[in-house]
């Protein structure tokens, strides 16, 4: 039996949950997989596998979720739910047979609030002060020798109480070196961000290499707009772009399903947060049509 999740705080905390309560029949290493390979059938996904916060795949034995560009109409095993994150329906189904080893009531609180991005202005621009938003901030997909690290938040997260993890030393270095990150960051933001009415544009494909930071510190520069669209070269596939768009955190007056317009380009995500990845041939007139939605702000017909 085998976890399948995604690599940000919210599968992360799907497979401490599940590690706790499947324990030895956990047989093999969580695979750690891009919602994109997954929506594009890319992941070799076999009977017994656990699928946390990605779509469906019907080769799996039980699936958890709540983005609503991956709700189906078929049946199958798990739960679909659109709760604030994944860990919080994997949570909810456990916790009503009483299998947990532990309480997670703080850590699954948290990531409620992490991944539905209900963060304050202080959590965003000062996170090392918030324990379990200064963990998730280390989280990276971007970069696949960060794996280990993965795996250790999945084993610390099981075993001690957030105190204790952050005493952990590979996560006091990685915390230190986000907090100088995002003050690069915050400086890359306003080199290359665009205003465009409401909306801001973030453009870092001139950049060689994807700069790293905390992804709601653009609604702090730009409090009178109310979505940001990120774009950059995919790291893995140079001839590859990622779009992603976020609501504002600050400023919620947008009314355009992020995740349903990513679906349109063969992404996904939350109503407040979604990602495709296209051709760079695509970018122009992909851009295009979403900076008209987003312009027009009124909520989509599907």
């Amino acid at each position: 039996m085998r976890i399948v999740t995604r690599p940000d705080f919210d599968g992360i905390v799907c497979a401490v949950l599940l590690n706790d309560v499947l324990g030895a029949e956990i047989t093999e290493p969580v695979l750690w997989v891009e919602p994109n390979d997954m929506q594009h059938r890319l992941v070799d996904v076999q009977p017994g596998d656990i699928i946390a916060n990605l779509s469906y795949h019907e080769n799996c034995t039980l699936w958890f979720d709540h983005h609503v560009s991956n709700q189906i109409d078929e049946s199958f095993n798990g739960v679909f739910n659109l709760t604030p994150s994944a860990a919080r329906v994997v949570f909810d189904y456990y916790k009503n047979k009483n299998r947990f080893k532990r309480d997670y009531t703080r850590l699954i609180e948290a990531t409620d609030k992490i991944d539905s991005a209900d963060l304050s202005w202080d959590e965003v621009l000062y996170p090392e002060k918030y324990p379990f938003t200064a963990i998730s901030t280390t989280i990276s997909s971007h970069n696949r020798a960060d794996e280990p690290y993965w795996n250790r938040l999945v084993d610390l997260l099981k075993s001690y109480e957030i105190e204790d993890v952050l005493e952990d030393p590979q996560v006091k270095i990685r915390i230190n070196k986000i907090v100088e990150a995002n003050k690069t960051y915050n400086e890359l933001l306003k080199k290359h961000t665009t205003i465009y009415n409401h909306v801001t544009v973030t453009d870092f494909r001139v950049l060689d290499k994807n700069p790293e930071g905390n992804r709601f510190q653009v609604f702090s520069l730009f409090l009178e707009t109310v979505v940001n669209v990120r774009v950059r070269v995919d790291n893995n596939d140079r001839e590859k772009v990622r779009i992603s768009i976020g609501h504002s955190i600050f400023n919620r007056k947008c009314h355009v399903n992020a995740g349903l317009l990513c679906s349109r380009f063969g992404g996904g995500g939350h109503r407040g947060a979604g990602a495709c990845t296209v051709p760079k041939d695509q970018v122009n007139n992909t851009m295009n049509i979403i900076l008209d939605i987003l312009d027009k702000n009124q909520p989509l017909p599907f």
